[in-house]
């Protein structure tokens, strides 16, 4: 396949690029750098663009599938910026655009946060609650790829990622994973900082399950589909902290304060049972082989 991946300098789209590449695929990385870093991808054969996305019928042709990865990624960087829902709503018209016009196929991020409201597990029929900038953005972006297929018959398929851990992850700062911010601070004999009393819960899945998922979604015809992409286990915050000091043999104590954050969301949970049936998709890296794999990874 000739592929090109927005956000290929992020976390999850440059572990997607060497998985493209390790399967002999033609990739070119369109990012702006905003989260990313070339060093994620650095001494990997690929083309690399610092352009706008309305660049891409000038710099690249013959292209079998968009992924659709550079979308800003927290629902803090809306609310410092609400003109980011404009922005990534346009971006994405643009990728559908170039679908359409070039007959490719677009596979592309969108988000677990569209539930919030809902109780769990999380099914992609559930009603979809807006609470938020980002949630709007992301569910607007599904709403248009549904559009350009009932329109012009552009495929496209939308990944609801839960929360996505893993290598390649450090240049997201204060964006990254509690998982890695709770790794990274007791490796060095910080304790983490928790708001609430820590019984909050999360689907972590790790960002290898994740590339798998895109791969599947790129591989396998569809016209337009939706899928969670989750493990369909919880592990409490607390119960995060337990498993790093368990594996660092430490016992350090988090730091535990008030939440400040209104709408705060305490459970995610995904139904998998369309992905596996459909998508052919089921994690397999559990919380604590996932944790083992960045703990030697940052001991190389």
């Amino acid at each position: 396949m000739n592929v090109i991946v927005t956000g290929g300098c992020g976390f999850i789209g440059s572990n997607l690029v060497e998985r493209l590449l390790e399967e002999g695929h033609r990739v070119t990385v369109f990012d702006n750098l905003s989260t990313g870093n070339l060093k994620n991808i650095e001494g990997l054969d690929v083309k690399f663009f610092n352009e706008p996305y309305e660049k891409i019928p000038f710099l690249v042709r013959d292209i079998d599938v968009i992924f659709h990865l550079g979308i800003p990624s927290s629902s803090p960087m809306y609310k410092r910026e609400p003109h980011l829902v404009g922005k990534a709503i346009n971006e994405a018209i643009t990728i559908l655009e170039y679908a359409r016009k070039n007959k490719c196929k677009v596979v592309y991020a969108s988000t677990s946060s569209l539930y919030n409201g809902n109780p769990t597990p999380y099914k992609e029929d559930m009603p979809i609650y807006v609470t938020d900038y980002y949630t709007e953005c992301r569910y607007a972006i599904e709403r248009l790829a549904k559009l350009y297929n009932s329109l012009f018959n552009v495929k496209s398929v939308g990944l609801r990622l839960f929360s996505v851990y893993g290598p390649k992850e450090k240049y997201k700062g204060e964006y990254a994973n509690i998982v890695s911010q709770f790794l990274w601070l007791m490796e060095r004999d910080e304790p983490p900082i928790i708001f609430g009393d820590g019984s909050q819960t999360r689907d972590f899945i790790y960002v290898k399950d994740v590339v798998e998922a895109f791969m599947l979604a790129a591989e396998k015809e569809f016209n337009y589909e939706i899928f969670n992409v989750g493990t369909g286990v919880a592990y409490s915050f607390n119960e995060v902290v337990d498993l790093i000091n368990k594996l660092l043999g430490k016992n350090i104590k988090p730091i535990y304060k008030p939440n400040p954050i209104k709408n705060y969301v305490y459970h995610t949970l995904a139904d998998t049972t369309k992905a596996e049936r459909i998508l052919g998709f089921k994690a397999k890296v559990s919380l604590e082989e996932g944790i083992k794999n960045l703990i030697s990874m940052s001991e190389q």
